[in-house]
């Protein structure tokens, strides 16, 4: 779910337009099969039995075979990646995002807390909201008139195409998968945002007559009448129906839709730029887990009693700014990973501190369109069965933030260590602590250097960490040994990186390989169906680094029941962290990883400083 990483610094140079930048772009290749197959192999021996890795070896000498169905597969794949804009990104999102049936909240809809905000009342929170919305549409003209800034990573520039998909889309639901509506590049692109407040949702139109956008102060004025026309609180939540089971959804989607005026309504949430969502303060407690609340806030709503009902998870961007200061955003992700969203955050709060003073026009804005919907028995009906279940996840959802303190990413990299690969290692170590084994470790690595390029994978749980781990653990090992594998294993973890990054990963190369078996109707390769592959994809820590200027943290869930999500944003000197799991598994416990990850960061850091001269 996303999550993705760029590692390394980050150049931005001006094209005057990115099209001589972009055209510049390479399509991705598709690695040499023999490359995948042996580093499928090494990948495996870290978390697999002998005889399990035996058979998979097995496999992978059959699938190797010259003239065999790998060969066959593999100048199908070269012969797709000739002919279509990115081989594997749209089978990608396909297969991880919209044939998946599991609740878009807590399950795939990443979130973002961000700073809380120095304001405790409605009018602090309206008056924030509109210079976010003036913010997000200065980010917007930027993209529309192909000013933003070309990213950069090594040299090369970065594929941009994210960007141009995160206004005005939306995923929809559907009876075997979902598809996403882009409405940006129709004739007329919609010029309005929706706001949502105590369940009520309003279609705001966000531009003047000239096509300027509305200053801050017409944004206020206008979030102001929506307030006056939204006090009751009685409504039925129908964003709650958007956090059901993909099918169960689709199928209150196409009851909600017989009625004139409900279609009418879903589609001007549809078609919206974004959607700014005014939450409901919720109670205070310790500010030990203030920030954990706040996570959970933005993930999921907090419950049917608290903000749920004040999001339509579908929406591709839904920023959320409460009452009591607390604000963040959550996002679908069929669409973009997050360094677009976190560049767009950086962007906004930058312009919250200092908003463009423009004269606003005198002319009179026409009053926000409520949208109205008519709710029959079934649909009521619906409504209930949804909060019902949402809640049951929320409280199935265990999260835990915090800031470690005692280091940020300056300090590797005062020793010539990859951050990211520093953080990882500690990461194994926590769990190993705690289980006496690694697990299979995912972490998302951009592939925007390549044409349309989404993600692959970075498989942390390598040889090398698993003999660190143990080494570490040993008692009689001394520190110069532990220092040394230490190394070995952040060694190992970047050289994985730098493989991800060129598009010599094996996981979305696996993935290919798989599904145009299936295309071609021919026999699945035998790897795919052993203990071997099932457990290298059963993903018990699904990892992100998602970097930010902004002292923030994002957040998302476990992937499998008894698995853990864990994502983190190093800042120069301090760590931001999230980490979930599931409390229906009685083997994971967020608290306990959380305190195992800073006691291995501390670890580290202590069996690096005796080298310090």
């Amino acid at each position: 779910m996303l999550r993705t990483k760029l590692v390394c610094y980050r150049q931005a140079l001006l094209f005057g337009g990115w099209g001589r930048s972009m055209s510049s772009v390479p399509p991705q290749p598709v690695p040499p099969l023999s490359q995948t197959m042996s580093r499928y192999l090494r990948a495996l021996e870290p978390l697999v039995t002998p005889p399990e890795l035996e058979e998979s070896r097995e496999g992978v000498q059959e699938l190797s075979k010259r003239g065999g169905l790998g060969e066959r597969l593999q100048k199908s794949l070269e012969k797709r990646a000739q002919r279509t804009h990115n081989w594997v990104s749209d089978w990608w999102q396909h297969t991880a995002y919209l044939e998946s049936r599991l609740p878009l909240p807590v399950h795939s809809n990443p979130a973002m807390a961000l700073p809380q905000q120095d304001y405790s009342n409605w009018k602090g929170q309206l008056g924030f909201a509109a210079k976010l919305i003036a913010g997000v549409l200065d980010f917007k003209a930027k993209i529309d008139n192909h000013t933003l800034l070309v990213e950069y990573l090594r040299g090369r520039p970065l594929c941009m195409d994210q960007y141009r998909q995160i206004f005005s889309s939306c995923r929809v639901p559907g009876p075997k998968h979902d598809h996403v509506m882009h409405f940006a590049g129709v004739r007329r692109p919609p010029t309005h945002i929706t706001v949502v407040r105590n369940f009520q949702f309003f279609q705001l139109e966000v531009y003047n007559s000239d096509g300027s956008p509305l200053t801050v102060d017409q944004i206020h004025s206008q979030l102001l009448r929506i307030r006056s026309q939204s006090w009751k609180t009685d409504k039925e939540p129908m964003g709650i129906l958007t956090s059901e089971h993909r099918n169960t959804w689709g199928q209150a989607y196409n009851t909600l839709l017989r009625d004139r005026i409900n279609r009418e309504s879903v589609r001007a949430i549809e078609r919206g730029i974004f959607t700014v969502c005014l939450d409901a303060p919720v109670m205070r407690m310790s500010e030990e887990r203030y920030t954990s609340r706040m996570a959970a806030q933005m993930l999921h709503g907090g419950g049917t009693y608290s903000n749920s009902g004040n999001r339509w998870f579908d929406k591709t961007l839904q920023f959320i700014v409460g009452e009591d200061g607390a604000c963040g955003l959550i996002y679908e992700q069929a669409t973009a990973e997050g360094p677009p969203i976190a560049s767009l955050v950086d962007h906004v709060l930058d312009y919250c501190q200092h908003p463009e003073t423009v004269r606003s026009p005198m002319v009179p804005l026409p009053l926000p369109k409520k949208l109205y919907f008519y709710i029959t028995p079934e649909i009521k009906r619906d409504i209930e069965h949804a909060k019902q279940n949402l809640d049951i996840l929320i409280n199935d959802l265990d999260i835990r933030c915090f800031t470690f303190r005692e280091f940020g990413k300056n300090f590797p990299k005062k020793y010539k260590l990859s951050p990211d690969s520093f953080i990882q290692v500690a990461l194994q170590l926590a769990y190993y602590r705690m289980y006496g084994c690694l697990c299979s470790t995912c972490e998302s690595a951009s592939l925007r250097m390549f044409r349309g390029g989404r993600t692959d994978t970075i498989r942390s749980a390598t040889n090398e960490a698993l003999r660190f781990v143990e080494v570490m653990e040993d008692p009689q090992a001394g520190a110069e040994m532990k220092l040394a594998l230490l190394k070995e294993a952040i060694e190992a973890h970047s050289t994985y990186t730098e493989q991800a990054l060129q598009g010599q990963a094996i996981d979305r190369h696996l993935l290919g390989l798989k599904l145009q078996a299936i295309e071609e109707g021919l026999s699945v390769p035998e790897i795919f169906m052993d203990t071997s592959y099932a457990m290298a994809t059963h993903w018990k820590l699904h990892t992100g680094q998602v970097s930010a200027r902004t002292d923030c943290v994002m957040c998302f869930g476990p992937m499998v029941p008894d698995g853990y999500a864990v994502c983190y944003n190093p800042l120069p000197e301090h760590i931001n962290f999230s980490v979930s799991a599931f409390n229906c598994c009685a083997e994971t416990n967020a608290e306990k990883l959380a305190r195992s990850l800073e006691q291995s960061l501390r670890d580290l850091q202590e069996l690096v400083l005796p080298r310090e001269d």
